[in-house]
């Protein structure tokens, strides 16, 4: 029988109507597909979605729509297809895990990295650079200013060209800034709250931590053996999906420009700890159920162990090495 956190998360999940089936395709490619050579057929796919009720229907449909829009592409055996990320899919996802499996925020050094818009541009070239800085985490200072305190601005660059906007850099420029300590009442402080809104983030932080907090104790120590194999999977599919829709809403500053008890920080240990707790029995119903078009199961690499190794030591029962 499944511990009360673990049957109300998936009930609570099991009522969305509709369920966002394209998003959490894309979190289980990034998570439990990229680390098995980045493919998967469609039926294998659609048969680890379904205790989650998302139909068969609706997982052809999502897949379809994400192929058309760029994220998947398709690649026949037969009358059966595998599917794999696009080269623009894995780089979206490649920048998420890059934050989802971080052990840490990022350290200041107390430099401001701005991108100035110094020419004119028309309306929807404007307004795309700020929603493509925004993926880069960059805050807007009025519309002709985006900063950051930490962004690699050649990054930054790289995802305008990918988005299409190359030919409009000319009219963009550039620059690191130092305080000057001039003697200006402005603060660090000031600035973070005019360039983004923290509040609705801190608040969606502790939604998460409220919604997975009660799975620690149902999965403590011992008790974690237990655990269904299926029910470890659906639960870190569920934990990846929902903290990786928090990270792409957040700037990634470092602790020393955030409010006091950022509850972001609690979040990132709680994923840490819930992901590592769940890992070896969701890896063994992993094994069984991802399967390729020819039939083959694809192995998976032996460095996704390396996911949140640099965490506090918590090593779960019957982890693989």
């Amino acid at each position: 029988m499944q511990p009360p956190p673990i049957r109300d998360l998936l009930g609570a999940f099991r009522g969305r109507r509709p369920p966002r089936a394209g998003s959490l395709i894309i979190t289980l490619f990034g998570d439990a597909v990229l680390p098995r050579g980045g493919r998967i057929w469609l039926g294998s796919l659609i048969r680890l979605l379904q205790p989650l009720e998302v139909s068969e229907r609706l997982v052809r449909t999502s897949v379809f729509r994400l192929a058309r829009d760029g994220w998947l592409l398709a690649q026949s055996q037969g009358r059966r297809a595998d599917y794999v990320l696009s080269d623009t899919g894995r780089r979206r996802f490649d920048e998420a895990a890059r934050r989802i499996y971080a052990s840490a925020a990022p350290v200041w050094d107390r430099r401001w990295r701005l991108i100035l818009t110094v020419d004119d541009l028309p309306p929807k070239a404007r307004e795309r650079i700020r929603a493509a800085l925004s993926w880069k985490g960059f805050g807007a200072l009025g519309g002709d200013c985006f900063v950051h305190p930490g962004a690699d601005i050649d990054a930054a660059v790289d995802a305008l060209v990918a988005e299409g906007l190359g030919e409009h850099l000319g009219a963009l420029m550039p620059l690191l800034a130092a305080e000057a300590g001039a003697g200006l009442g402005a603060s660090n402080a000031q600035l973070v709250r005019r360039a983004w809104n923290l509040h609705q983030l801190g608040t969606e932080y502790e939604d998460f931590v409220s919604t997975f907090g009660p799975l620690r104790d149902a999965l403590r120590s011992d008790a974690s053996q237990g655990v269904d194999a299926e029910d470890a999977f659906l639960l870190r599919l569920l934990l990846i999906h929902e903290y990786r829709r928090l990270l792409l809403r957040d700037p990634e500053l470092p602790d020393v420009l955030l409010p006091p008890e950022w509850p972001g920080q609690q979040a990132r240990l709680l994923c840490k700890d819930l992901y590592r707790r769940v890992w070896a029995p969701s890896e063994r119903h992993l094994d069984r159920h991802v399967q390729l078009a020819s039939g083959q199961t694809p192995a998976a690499d032996p460095a996704r162990a390396q996911r949140f190794a640099d965490a506090d030591p918590l090593q779960p029962t019957g982890a693989a090495p």
